[in-house]
């Protein structure tokens, strides 16, 4: 393992220009409209999950196509709220696991949602999990999730995730255990990746989170950006089940490319508000560094009233696991103080 991908210099200064729809807007724009017709159906239960000192909520609401997914809500013990509230999406294969995974933000006294991907999961089990009820099953696509319906914009797999992503948000409104004024979003890989869509998407003109202000998103080695310099660099899964798809079906690459572009971090990433806090890692096979600043670099250019402020952290001797223990203590500290800033 060794620094494959540019100079940091280069990096910092990485502005690629990539191919943007001319109706990426009015795309998000009808397919939130579109999952937004049908109800939420929030429910929250309180469940056994061993542990003495968290309470743990089973929630399930209406995601993309009225489809049920569901969410781990965690509480310090006895809480009543409301709590700051970290939103959390999970890595590449990963759900939400058992009741009584992923309390770590908990565990500093903020609630925490924890979102279960459709369809993923089987590299942690737990309970019954989201399934993904594509709009059409007959798609031809490569073993795993990267290109599920990748011939249209409307079948893409992550079309439907990113708009489970952003009704989880919208759900933070009508859970007591929550203070939906003081919420941030987190995520590393595929969760970074669906943090910066979410971020990105939530501010979009009639699309705005009624009662839900994000005060920051802070994607971790984020996924599902640039995807064309990712499938061209890195030979590492999960990007590489798109070569793979098109290795075979190479008349598909146009079509392929364009679904992509639609559902690209660093097109997304531009149109959020909130502050970043990102990570990087300079030795990463699965995220390449580049690709990672190409949605850092464009984070907030077309946000309303300028850029909003941003940071990255650099671990220079790391492959895709990052700075973990190192990066969960500065998003400790930078959450922290975003939650404080917001009652001052």
């Amino acid at each position: 393992m060794a620094m494959f991908d540019l100079p940091l210099a280069e990096l910092e200064a990485y502005r690629p220009e990539i191919e943007r729809p001319d109706d990426l807007v009015e795309f998000w724009q009808r397919t939130l409209a579109e999952s937004r017709a049908h109800e939420l159906e929030l429910s929250a239960e309180l469940v056994d999950n061993k542990l003495a000192l968290i309470d743990t909520y089973d929630v399930g609401y209406s995601g993309f196509g009225g489809t049920s997914v569901r969410a781990w809500l965690h509480v310090p013990a006895g809480a009543s709220g409301p709590l700051p509230t970290v939103v959390q999406y999970r890595g590449y294969s990963r759900g939400r696991g058992f009741p009584h995974s992923n309390t770590e933000f908990a565990q500093a006294g903020w609630a925490t949602l924890v979102m279960d991907t459709r369809g993923q999961g089987w590299r942690e089990g737990g309970p019954a999990g989201s399934d993904d009820r594509s709009i059409d099953g007959g798609v031809s696509q490569s073993p795993g999730f990267m290109t599920g319906g990748i011939l249209r914009p409307e079948d893409y797999y992550y079309r439907r995730v990113y708009v489970d992503a952003l009704r989880l948000v919208e759900c933070l409104a009508f859970l007591p255990q929550v203070d939906p004024s003081r919420v941030v979003l987190t995520g590393g890989s595929q969760g970074g990746g669906i943090t910066i869509a979410t971020a990105g998407l939530a501010v979009l003109p009639g699309a705005e989170l009624a009662g839900v202000r994000l005060l920051g998103a802070a994607p971790d080695v984020p996924f599902l950006c640039h995807f064309r310099r990712a499938v061209e660099l890195t030979d590492s899964h999960p990007y590489r089940e798109i070569a793979l798809y098109l290795a075979g079906w190479r008349d598909h690459a146009d079509a392929a490319y364009r679904t992509l572009s639609y559902h690209d971090g660093v097109n997304l990433g531009r149109l959020a508000s909130c502050p970043a806090l990102f990570s990087v890692a300079l030795m990463d096979l699965t995220c390449p560094p580049s690709t990672v600043y190409a949605a850092y670099n464009a984070w907030g250019e077309a946000a309303p009233g300028g850029l909003p402020a941003k940071e990255i952290a650099v671990y220079p001797h790391n492959d895709h696991e990052g700075g973990e223990a190192y990066q969960y203590d500065r998003q400790l500290d930078w959450f922290g103080a975003l939650f404080a800033a917001a009652v001052d």
